[in-house]
């Protein structure tokens, strides 16, 4: 037997659904740091350095971030699911 559930809300009222915390103002402050620091580079090794500081391990922390989305995707989503209509 297989169910399926469809769920018509907004992300506010699935984030209060799910018991999820508010982190939109910490979402804006990230946001406009991040925007203020970018008009600060001059150039693209500025820039570069810039991203640099945001990822520390580099590529091999980038691609354990995206290997835990993906996984919690997985998870989420199970093998094969679809994340979009």
């Amino acid at each position: 037997m297989k169910v399926n559930v469809e769920f018509d809300c907004s992300p506010e009222e699935a984030r209060r659904f799910l018991g999820l915390p508010d982190v939109s103002k910490a979402n804006e402050f990230y946001v406009d740091t991040l925007i203020n620091t970018m008009k600060g580079t001059g150039n693209l090794e500025q820039l570069q350095d810039m991203i640099k500081q945001f990822t520390p391990m580099g590529e091999f922390g980038m691609k354990m971030f995206q290997q835990m989305m993906e996984t919690g995707a997985l998870a989420a989503f199970g093998k094969g699911g679809k994340t979009s209509n």
